[in-house]
C-alpha cells in the first residue's frame, strides 16, 4: 500500500510539472509584460556643420564683437548620455512608466509594436505639445503612449543647470508580448 501511494505521488507530482511547463501562461498569476522607453538623439553632423560655418564667419567678420549665446531649446532622448540631461531624463522616464501602461484591449488582441513619438517642455515642467514621429501601426498603441504622456504631465521644472527654455524629449515606447 506505501508502495502504491507513493508511486501514485511521483506520477501525480510528475503530471503537474509537465502540465506546468505546456500551460505556463494559465497556472502564472502574474501578468507578464516587458515595457521599453528609450529617446534617441537626433543626427549631428548638421549641427557640425553649423558650427563650423559659424566659426568661419567669425574668422571672416573679425571686427564684431562674438557673443555666445545659449540656445533657447534642445532635443534630447530618455536614455541619454548626456550628463546635463541624465538626471532629469531618468526622472521623467520613471514618471512615463507610473502612467503607462499596456491597453487591455491590445493585449486580449496579442497587438505589438513600436513607436517614437516627441513631446515639447517648457522651463516651468509644463508639456505643450506632442507628436508622434513614427507610429506603431495600431491606434490602441499610439492612443495609450500618448494618454501616459500627457497623464504624467506636469513634470518637474528644469534643473538650475539646465539652461534651455525649452525641452523636446523623444521618447520610444515599444510593446511586447512576452511568456516566460
Amino acid at each position: 500500500m506505501r508502495i502504491m501511494l507513493g508511486l501514485s505521488l511521483v506520477v501525480h507530482a510528475l503530471l503537474f510539472l509537465g502540465f506546468q511547463k505546456a500551460f505556463p501562461s494559465l497556472l502564472s498569476p502574474r501578468q507578464t509584460r516587458l515595457y521599453e522607453v528609450e529617446l534617441i538623439r537626433p543626427p549631428v553632423e548638421d549641427l557640425e556643420d553649423a558650427a563650423d560655418s559659424a566659426a568661419d564667419e567669425a574668422r571672416i567678420r573679425p571686427e564684431e564683437p562674438s557673443t555666445p549665446s545659449e540656445p533657447l531649446e534642445d532635443t534630447i532622448s530618455l536614455n541619454t548620455k548626456d550628463r546635463r540631461y541624465v538626471h532629469y531624463a531618468g526622472v521623467i522616464k520613471e514618471r512615463l512608466l507610473a502612467h503607462w501602461d499596456y491597453p487591455a484591449e491590445a493585449k486580449k488582441r496579442h497587438l505589438e509594436g513600436r513607436l517614437l513619438l516627441v513631446f515639447t517642455l517648457e522651463r516651468n515642467g509644463a508639456m505643450t505639445a506632442i507628436r508622434i514621429l513614427d507610429p506603431s501601426s495600431h491606434a490602441i498603441l499610439d492612443d495609450e503612449a500618448c494618454r501616459a504622456v500627457q497623464a504624467a504631465a506636469p513634470f518637474p521644472r528644469f534643473p538650475d543647470h539646465i539652461q534651455m527654455k525649452r525641452l523636446h524629449i523623444r521618447a520610444a515606447f515599444d510593446y511586447r508580448l512576452a511568456s516566460q
